[in-house]
């Protein structure tokens, strides 16, 4: 049973509130109208930093963590709260956009590189790696390739694109790889990467410069996660990595140097952010992408203490060769 014993607000109250704790509001009016429309639980994410912390001990393992209290640190609006939100709704359309070429650009790679093998290549667990097709899991007593079909499956009974409807009807199931990639949702994409067999990532990886699959695979992991982050409409720009992207070995892609051995830098938007740059690069060296980005960053807000450092930023990352 829930313990949750908050009482509802009106938005008037929301504001008295925010007020009575120290955040700073001088439009009520304006205020009201983004409680409103946006909503109170979304835009305390971004005046979350905003609060006071205190350092907690616990009396039996010792050990200290750091609260969040409800009063906020002296000098914050709710005019911040907001630009920060704006940043990070603009940051998320920008990453959305490149993990789209970068999604599209690699179904193409897929469907390039196994329909040569097999024109339903991705039905064929003879053609992809042991551990994708042939290990069990005890739990479903399926294997990975399995699982990955029965998803697959569901994302295709409930397709209503016409090339689909198409297929279909002309020539009945399955459909050839290269149309099939085209509904795969990214998480189904990054999937099957790992399920490939060595060769195939290996040749796919070379393509963009990666002399390591592995790399590639858990940088098609975390900008998997990093989509689903901002298709979902969540909290990005400072946003802590659940799935973190493997580094360059010193020397496989000098540009990674200055980040290697860093984990500060790997567990925040930085590392994202470098990914896109380089997978743009490659898939589409005369954007603008790198451009816009970098002049967005020119105009995150003005706040006391928060700064792009949040975001995984080191202090000579200008020097940087992405940038």
């Amino acid at each position: 049973m829930s313990t949750y014993n908050k009482p509802y607000l009106t938005f008037q109250q929301q504001l008295e509130l925010l007020k009575s704790r120290g955040l700073g509001v001088t439009d009520d009016a304006a205020a009201l109208s983004y409680l409103g429309r946006i909503g109170y639980y979304r835009l305390s994410a971004y005046w979350y930093s905003f609060r006071k912390s205190a350092l907690l001990q616990d009396p039996a393992t010792k050990k200290i963590t750091v609260q969040r209290l409800d009063d906020f640190y002296p000098g914050y609006t709710f005019q911040q709260a907001l630009e920060l939100y704006v940043f990070d709704k603009r940051l998320r359309l920008l990453v959305l956009d490149a993990i789209e070429r970068i999604e599209v650009a690699i179904r193409v790679d897929i469907a390039y590189q196994l329909g040569q093998h097999d024109q339903f290549a991705h039905t064929n667990g003879a053609l992809l790696h042991g551990n994708f097709s042939k290990k069990v899991n005890p739990v479903t007593g399926l294997t990975r390739h399995q699982e990955w079909l029965n998803k697959y499956n569901q994302v295709l009974a409930r397709s209503k694109e016409d090339f689909v409807r198409h297929y279909k009807q002309k020539y009945g199931l399955p459909l050839p790889i290269w149309v099939s990639v085209e509904i795969w949702e990214f998480g189904m994409l990054s999937t099957f990467f790992q399920g490939m067999t060595v060769a195939d990532k290996t040749a796919i990886a070379a393509k963009y410069g990666i002399p390591d699959w592995q790399v590639m695979e858990t940088w098609l992991r975390a900008l998997n996660f990093v989509r689903n982050v901002a298709a979902h409409h969540s909290r990005l720009w400072n946003k802590n990595l659940v799935d973190q992207p493997k580094l360059p070995k010193p020397g496989d892609i000098p540009e990674f140097a200055p980040l290697l051995g860093k984990p500060d830098i790997t567990s925040r938007l930085y590392v994202i952010l470098c990914i896109l740059i380089f997978f743009m690069r490659g898939i589409c060296p005369n954007s603008s992408w790198p451009q816009r980005l970098r002049e967005m960053l020119d105009q995150f807000p003005a706040l006391p203490k928060q700064t792009i450092a949040d975001m995984g930023f080191p202090a000579d990352w200008e020097t940087h060769a992405f940038w």
